[in-house]
């Protein structure tokens, strides 16, 4: 009797390849924005604005104004300027006129010989008449407290804008300079390609209780103590929490195989 046929073992069923998890954000960031390193955790940064702040509990803008509208004018006339130049400009243009309206009675041919010193001063010596000339037109005169009618102001642009919120209105706002962005970069705060970038960064990292001052903090301690070409790291208050390569203590250069190219 011929022998059966040995049955066919049970097809295995095919074990379906597992999809790969997908990958986690990383700490202090997500891929929509650039991960902050983490020196920029939130108790360090706490902690830097902490020193800035004992160090310097009231900073105050260094642009003269005598109310809002000069303060706007003073901030349209220190583009490519600085504070210095501007103020040494603008006395005796305030006493003569502190009102859109009396700047338009003082009209463009004055206000331009009084900024004769200041780059590019004929052009905004046109820019100060015409957002007076809309000041008086739209807002009765007055600066609106908006950060979108401030910019449809001819010379305002968004860091003009939020100077003026912040210091005549006290609105927690941010102005990106290039002491700012400097310092952003350097504390590991932002790794942002252009002012706007590092603008939004700031605003999530910076503390609270500290955002009414931020601005100002940043900006002097730039103009002062972390200077672009030769930072002054021995007078830092937070140099211990800086970890840029270009750091000069005792006026030692720092060492030029770590040294990478310094924000501007």
């Amino acid at each position: 009797m011929p022998p059966k046929p040995k049955a066919k073992p049970p097809a295995k069923k095919a074990i379906a390849a597992k999809k790969p998890a997908p990958a986690r954000p990383k700490a202090g960031g997500s891929a929509k924005s650039p991960r902050l390193k983490e020196p920029a955790a939130a108790a360090r940064v706490g902690e830097i604005f902490h020193r800035l702040a004992t160090a310097n509990p009231e900073p105050k803008g260094e642009l003269e104004h005598v109310n809002p509208y000069t303060l706007l004018v003073a901030v349209v006339l220190s583009a490519q300027a600085t504070d210095a130049g501007v103020n040494k400009a603008t006395r005796a243009l305030f006493a003569a006129a502190d009102t859109p309206q009396k700047m338009l009675a003082l009209g463009e041919d004055k206000v331009r010989d009084h900024i004769k010193t200041i780059g590019l001063f004929r052009n905004k010596a046109k820019n100060v008449i015409a957002l007076s000339e809309k000041l008086v037109a739209e807002h009765g005169g007055e600066v609106p407290r908006d950060r979108e009618a401030l910019e449809t102001l001819p010379g305002v642009g968004r860091k003009t804008a939020n100077v003026v919120l912040n210091i005549a209105f006290g609105e927690h706002t941010l102005a990106v300079d290039t002491h700012v962005f400097r310092l952003a970069h350097r504390l590991d705060f932002s790794k942002g390609k252009t002012p706007l970038d590092v603008e939004l960064d700031l605003l999530k990292i910076i503390p609270a209780e500290y955002m009414r001052h931020a601005h100002h903090w940043l900006i002097l301690h730039g103009r002062y103590i972390c200077q672009a070409r030769k930072p002054l790291c021995d007078a830092c208050v937070i140099s211990d929490l800086c970890h840029a390569p270009e750091k000069w203590f005792d006026g030692l250069p720092p060492d030029p195989r770590t040294q990478r190219k310094a924000a501007p």
